[in-house]
């Protein structure tokens, strides 16, 4: 039997993919064995049946599954023909992958400053961002909003610049698929979304995998041809230059039942991450929900006074506590991006955001006995 005071020192999971597993295991092995026996290990019909299921869940027309996050959002610009001496606007607080797909294409990205309260991509510093690639002979393409730990961006007063300047939406959602905004999926918003399955986000394989979600029958053709090769008729007619960036049908068998309870599992997650506003907001400036949004809580990130920050991880991680830092360098400072433009000569929010926020455990199976002993280690780390 485990005693109160070892239990109090067990190391806690950030992400607990065993507890999913221990509801849903037998499921996934049962599923996983049919593709094992079927040996149709690339394209089979669990592909097929992942993609109608997804789309429907996001309200989208169709999905085009893919390899990683990453690849859903190099194949749209590929299939937008996105260009050498084309801007795409991207913000600078977001995981590289948002970024470093543009260079890809010898497109230049430009980076833009993130709102003080949800952290996601500031209006007035994408016009900035505009201006500034207009003004250095760049011609406006795409922009990129990220749903950033798990809310979506303000497209309410995104897509009306957009339109203003003809650009592309492509909506990043690795972190935000299953959120709302104004009451509609993430997957059904701008021109298309890319989404990733990485195993720690809200739908996640066991591996890598992503998908593209769009209304638009048209691209979705060229999608298709794009990840096998730039195939036409057969793979053997290569009528674009294309790669190889297919989900195997292993990773779409386990995404099945993952889907399956993902509504489930975004209630609870939900429901604590409002339970740990309610117990830190005395303590830290806690995360702050649109009010036309909904989040799936990809992380739960509070922000600290400056200084503050890693005394905290020192101490919670005495105590078998893990955090994590999101991000630590804004995209417009990292070295192999730091050549690029952006809104100004600094991103004050971004930059700010990257000395002062710090995320705590947080999955749909964080039991309310061990979000109070995250609650007390933070409150008693920050009160000394």
């Amino acid at each position: 039997m485990t005693s109160p005071a070892t239990a109090q020192t067990a190391p806690i999971a950030f992400i607990d993919l065993a507890a999913q597993r221990a509801r849903i295991g037998s499921r996934i092995d049962e599923a996983v064995l049919r593709v094992l026996a079927s040996c149709r290990f690339i394209n089979g019909p669990e592909v097929t049946a992942f993609e109608e299921k997804l789309a429907a869940f996001a309200g989208a027309k169709y999905a085009v599954s893919c390899s990683s996050g990453t690849d859903a959002l190099a194949l749209l610009l590929m299939a937008w023909g996105v260009k050498p001496g084309e801007a795409v606007f991207c913000p600078a607080f977001t995981f590289c992958a948002t970024a470093e797909v543009v260079p890809y294409l010898g497109a230049t990205p430009v980076f833009v400053d993130v709102k003080e309260d949800t952290f996601n991509m500031d209006p007035e510093s994408l016009e900035l961002a505009i201006q500034v690639a207009i003004a250095q002979g760049l011609e406006p393409r795409v922009v990129i909003p990220v749903d950033l730990f798990g809310q979506p961006a303000d497209y309410d007063a995104i897509l009306p610049i957009a339109e203003k300047y003809g650009l592309k939406v492509l909506c990043d959602t690795a972190q935000g698929f299953g959120g709302t905004w104004n009451n509609k999926r993430t997957g059904s918003i701008g021109d298309a979304t890319a989404t990733s399955f990485f195993p720690a986000k809200p739908l996640g394989a066991y591996g890598d995998g992503g998908a593209i979600l769009t209304d638009d029958a048209e691209l979705v053709a060229v999608l298709k041809s794009l990840r096998e090769h730039g195939q036409g008729v057969d793979k053997y007619q290569n009528v674009r230059i294309g790669m190889t960036a297919r989900l195997d049908t292993v990773q779409a068998a386990v995404l099945l039942e993952k889907l399956a309870i993902f509504e489930e599992e975004i209630a609870a997650r939900e429901r604590i991450a409002l339970r740990y506003n309610a117990l830190l907001r005395d303590v830290a400036t806690v995360p702050v929900v649109d009010p036309r949004a909904s989040s799936v809580w990809a992380q739960y990130t509070i922000r600290l006074a400056p200084g503050v920050r890693d005394g905290l991880a020192d101490k919670l991680k005495a105590e078998g506590i893990p955090t994590a830092v999101y991000y630590r360098l804004p995209m417009h400072l990292q070295p192999a991006y730091r050549h690029y433009p952006a809104a100004g000569a600094i991103l004050p929010v971004c930059e700010a955001l990257a000395e002062e926020v710090i995320s705590l455990p947080i999955h749909a199976y964080l039991d309310e006995a061990t979000q109070d002993r995250i609650v007390d280690a933070v409150k008693r780390a920050l009160a000394a």
